[in-house]
């Protein structure tokens, strides 16, 4: 990693790559299934401290990726997807912490996926890479963590699906987490939340181009992950957002078209959204991770959250937003009240948002101030025990 560019900024940033689960010793899938070898892509930004205690692992969302900071290259036109949390004097800073970031087994950003090339066939994988879950990306990075020396992690924390890695992490490995922040989160997804995922699903599947997942090398399904995205970003926003944003606006001022060309312009922005998605990610990708999120359930095996959240030692900063309609507030709520029960040490707090599910990648300074505070109270009450 280069030095610091600009205030704040990680600087120039270099993707890293951990193969491990070489055969016979593959990795045990929750569905029964083994798959090896496996590499996972990714980053890390700051220094690790003598004894390794300064480690915060972050945890992406649906169509994240390790890059959480910094830029590869001066000429990068953005920087990571959680660039304004990440750096010196930020949230999560890096002149105090160590923070990792990787890209979730399914992906399509260096991490073993669809895309990869299944060893026993020379050819990508397709539809033939095995089903994973929340916990099985948990239990792929918990290789990557003991392979960087980690005996407990300062903090685990991420948005959306990351907070549910956070949550398994919690659970699967309680001695190795001393801090979660799931953010905009759940503990198990809705069946509003499933219907849209499945609709995103079919839609990439119904694509003439998706030849069964084995389009690798031909026309991609473009057409089908372009209309799951879309789908998929309206959920992202609030009723309040696309109004503030959009209202009623016609892409020409003047007056509407009368025909089935892009009349207003929240169509003109889901299909930028759209087709800039369809650029950096694999249709494939899309269906396994949302597979992976409908599967996820915390409150299991017994059925009982309370019972499940039980096997938790961290503290936890639970943060929801008034506004998210994809996972509302009683979603946080349900979490905080089974760790709560368990007598387990937890900060609730709802920001109040017209952002809807994406203000957790929006509401820098609200989450900054929360996120030091937790973590300096975490810190002094160790000092003070």
């Amino acid at each position: 990693m280069s030095s610091v560019q600009e205030p704040g900024s990680v600087g120039i940033v270099e993707t890293k790559y951990f193969t491990f689960a070489e055969p016979p010793n593959e990795l045990q899938l929750e569905s029964g299934k083994k798959l090896g070898p496996i590499t996972l892509a990714y980053e890390t930004y700051g220094e690790m401290n003598e004894d390794k205690s300064n480690c915060i692992l972050i945890l992406h969302a649906l169509s994240g990726d390790a890059h959480v900071a910094g830029k590869h290259h001066p000429d990068d036109r953005k920087p990571g997807w959680w660039d304004s949390m990440v750096g010196p004097g930020k949230a999560f800073d890096t002149n105090k912490y160590f923070v990792i970031c990787s890209n979730v087994i399914g992906g399509c950003k260096g991490s073993t996926g669809p895309s990869s090339i299944d060893p026993a066939t020379g050819k990508p994988y397709g539809l033939r890479f095995p089903v994973v879950t929340i916990s099985d990306m948990v239990n792929a990075q918990k290789h990557l963590i003991d392979h960087l020396g980690i005996k407990q992690l300062l903090c685990v924390v991420g948005g959306s699906m990351g907070g549910m890695q956070a949550l398994q992490w919690a659970v699967s490995y309680p001695d190795m987490v001393k801090l979660a922040i799931p953010i905009a989160t759940t503990a198990r997804l809705s069946a509003q939340a499933i219907a849209f995922h499945a609709v995103g699903r079919h839609a990439i599947m119904a694509d003439p181009n998706f030849a069964n997942g084995d389009y690798y090398g031909k026309a991609i399904p473009s057409a089908g992950l372009r209309i799951a995205r879309m789908i998929g970003h309206i959920t992202y926003l609030s009723d309040q957002a696309m109004h503030r944003k959009f209202g009623r606006g016609l892409q020409d001022k003047t007056a509407p078209s009368f025909d089935f060309v892009t009349d207003f312009q929240v169509e003109s922005y889901l299909n930028y959204q759209g087709d800039e998605f369809v650029k950096r990610f694999d249709a494939n990708s899309y269906l396994y991770i949302t597979k992976a999120m409908d599967y996820f359930d915390l409150s299991q095996p017994s059925g009982d959250l309370r019972r499940e959240l039980a096997r938790a030692k961290a503290a936890f900063l639970v943060i929801s937003f008034s506004s998210d309609w994809l996972f509302p507030s009683y979603m946080s709520k349900e979490i905080v009240t089974a760790l709560r029960r368990n007598n387990i040490d937890v900060t609730y707090t709802e920001i109040q948002s017209d952002s809807g599910h994406d203000a957790f990648l929006l509401e820098t300074e609200t989450l900054t101030n929360l996120i030091v505070n937790f973590l300096e109270y975490a810190n002094q009450r160790d000092n003070d025990i």
